[in-house]
């Protein structure tokens, strides 16, 4: 079993990721810690230095290199959905699980390191919340076609049974 969570920055894929690989003795994987270990470069760092266009070629290279992989948790970036079709890849290569958060929950999650997060860097907190309210709805479209929509307020330990089980 291959199992991608997918959702928005802050939505928690890397926390419960962890977890649930640990407790059900698969890999974890983070595709934006990947990505910095082989560039040698944060996620800003590359957005500022590259752009967005590289950075998103670099993502779904990466992302594909997942192929041969099994018996792994992937935690994708908030956007890897949204690009050159790696939502229909990975939904036809694993299990996708949408970690689906309000604007509000991200915001409360995110606020406090915005200097980590490259499209959030430059704004205050009211443009943040806009931000994220917008990038939520763009993104949705994409991520309501997870094969497994589980709401944040709801994931705990328990929360993987729904995913093998389904």
């Amino acid at each position: 079993m291959k199992i991608f969570l997918i959702g928005f920055m802050g939505s928690g894929k890397t926390h419960w990721g962890r977890i649930w690989a640990r407790e059900s003795k698969m890999e974890f994987f983070d595709l934006d810690s990947i990505i910095e270990a082989q560039e040698r470069k944060t996620i800003d760092a590359i957005f500022n230095e590259n752009g967005e266009t590289y950075f998103r070629e670099t993502e779904s290279e990466t992302l594909k290199t997942f192929t041969e992989k099994d018996n792994c948790i992937i935690a994708s970036g908030g956007g890897t959905p949204c690009f050159h079709d790696n939502m229909q890849w990975m939904n036809e290569n694993g299990v996708t699980v949408y970690l689906k958060a309000t604007p509000e929950q991200v915001m409360a999650r995110v606020k406090d390191e915005k200097h980590k997060r490259p499209l959030l860097n430059k704004l205050d907190d009211d443009e943040i919340l806009l931000f994220i309210s917008q990038k939520i709805k763009e993104r949705e479209p994409f991520y309501s076609q997870a094969h497994i929509i589980l709401p944040v307020e709801e994931l705990n330990t328990e929360s993987f049974e729904k995913i093998i089980n389904s």
